[in-house]
């Protein structure tokens, strides 16, 4: 299934300002929260979407880089490395999209810190702290038409990991 234009999914003009972005998002992610939406996938498909679309829009380079290269822009620089769960698939976790609505109510740690499931918020935990790893580079080779229509690689990654004795 295409992806849904991001300008599109927040109901925002291509010229939007940074401010139009957050109260579009806002509004959406209140429509289709999943505690108000209980057991509705559409909703939380949705809520989703409109998170994804906020974390391009939001953020300067990753909107340049979207309005240049579209979704295909955004799926090889956007992934997060080992600090969000090892995989280079660029998706989003749940907890992400909690912390950054988070940060639209009124900044870290506002109610949405530990979240469990769809059902409600857990109780008691401490929010996750993820840190920025090194940068890693890659020498991929891609033809013309991977590099205009955007292609998908798989590659293996040998991960050091100190000794937890010796720390060697």
């Amino acid at each position: 299934m295409a992806k849904r234009d991001y300008y599109e999914v927040l109901d925002v003009d291509k010229n939007a300002s940074a401010d139009e972005i957050k109260k579009a998002y806002r509004k959406k992610a209140i429509q289709y929260h999943p505690d108000k939406n209980q057991g509705d996938k559409q909703a939380e498909e949705k809520f989703k979407e409109a998170a994804e679309a906020y974390d391009a829009l939001s953020n300067p380079d990753k909107r340049a880089r979207y309005d240049r290269f579209g979704h295909a822009g955004m799926s090889g620089a956007a992934g997060n490395g080992g600090a969000y769960g090892g995989d280079f698939s660029g998706g989003m976790s749940m907890d992400d999209i909690f912390s950054m609505f988070g940060d639209i109510i009124g900044g870290r740690g506002s109610g949405f810190g530990s979240f469990s499931g769809f059902g409600g918020f857990g109780g008691g935990g401490s929010q996750q702290r993820h840190f920025r790893g090194s940068d890693l580079r890659v020498k991929v080779k891609l033809t013309l038409k991977e590099v205009l229509t955007g292609v998908e690689k798989k590659f293996k990654l040998k991960k050091y990991v100190p000794c937890p004795h010796c720390q060697g």
